[in-house]
């Protein structure tokens, strides 16, 4: 009776375990880097968030988030399973994040830039003639908007603290833009493929502002699981992405909220440029 009433008990420990294992895929909770304005975030990525729900068969819930490291944060505690991050933060987010990983990435992170842009008549036609201007750069976390640009300036001879007048953060790739129509900066650096948006929705006047000088390309954005989610689900989550076609126009949507034409696999080897650049920076201690 005593072996009947602990096997009972067994197995009831057994079900308990199991259903806080399910519970705790009931929903995916889903968040990205603010480097657009919040309606923004909300327009691209809630598509995304009921894409994935139908293709991995739980709900997913996509959260804003107010600033870079609420992104980090949120999956060390994992109070997130999936962020969108740039190549910067995800760096961040592997540190910090035990067992985190990266997944999935555009077609176009494995070679992305950064553009430096300036008004007409400005005068600066390179990289050193920023020295004695004001300049603004976006997030103090973005890779497009703040590391790889200040990457690139070090190594043109360009220190910031020194040589600008005074610098700023935007907080975002589109008001950095914003804020060098206005005249509020004499020039600005972010990502290439925010750049392209504002052109092409005429949210930018180009007759006003130019791009001066783009970076070599380097990698970027890219998709990251916090560490303990179940690999059958991740696969799930990554067969979805790669499942997307451009040929396809419902697909099409989706990608073009994203800025690109297809995902590829990510590895977490690629982004060891991007962490020897931010210590290189100053803005990461060696590990």
């Amino acid at each position: 009776m005593k072996t009947y009433a602990g096997l009972f008990v067994l197995l009831l420990l057994i079900l308990s375990g199991a259903g806080s294992f399910a519970k705790s895929l009931n929903e995916l909770r889903v968040s990205a880097i603010p480097d657009e304005n919040p309606q923004e975030m909300l327009r691209i990525y809630t598509p995304f968030a009921n894409y994935l729900s139908k293709e991995i068969g739980i709900p997913v819930k996509f959260t804003p988030v107010v600033d870079y490291a609420a992104t980090v944060e949120g999956l060390a505690a994992k109070k997130l399973d999936m962020v969108w991050y740039g190549g910067f933060t995800s760096v961040q987010a592997a540190r910090r994040a035990k067992g985190a990983k990266r997944i999935i990435m555009r077609q176009e992170d494995a070679r992305f830039k950064s553009v430096f842009i300036t008004q007409k008549g400005s005068g600066i036609k390179s990289l050193k003639n920023l020295k004695g201007k004001t300049f603004s750069f976006g997030s103090v976390s973005s890779t497009s908007g703040h590391l790889m640009p200040r990457h690139f300036l070090l190594q043109a001879g360009i220190n910031p603290e020194r040589d600008f007048s005074k610098f700023s953060f935007s907080g975002a790739h589109d008001a950095t833009a914003a804020w060098v129509e206005a005249g509020r900066i004499d020039a600005g650096a972010l990502n290439f493929l925010v750049w392209d948006k504002l052109v092409q929705t005429k949210k930018i006047q180009t007759d006003k502002v130019v791009v001066f000088w783009t970076t070599p390309a380097y990698v970027d954005y890219v998709w990251t699981v916090r560490g303990g989610l179940d690999k059958g689900l991740v696969k799930k989550i990554s067969q979805a992405f790669l499942r997307l076609n451009y040929e396809n126009p419902e697909h099409k949507k989706l990608l073009d909220l994203h800025r690109t034409r297809g995902y590829i696999t990510a590895k977490d080897s690629d982004w060891k440029g991007i962490e020897r650049a931010a210590v290189a920076s100053g803005l990461l201690k060696p590990n």
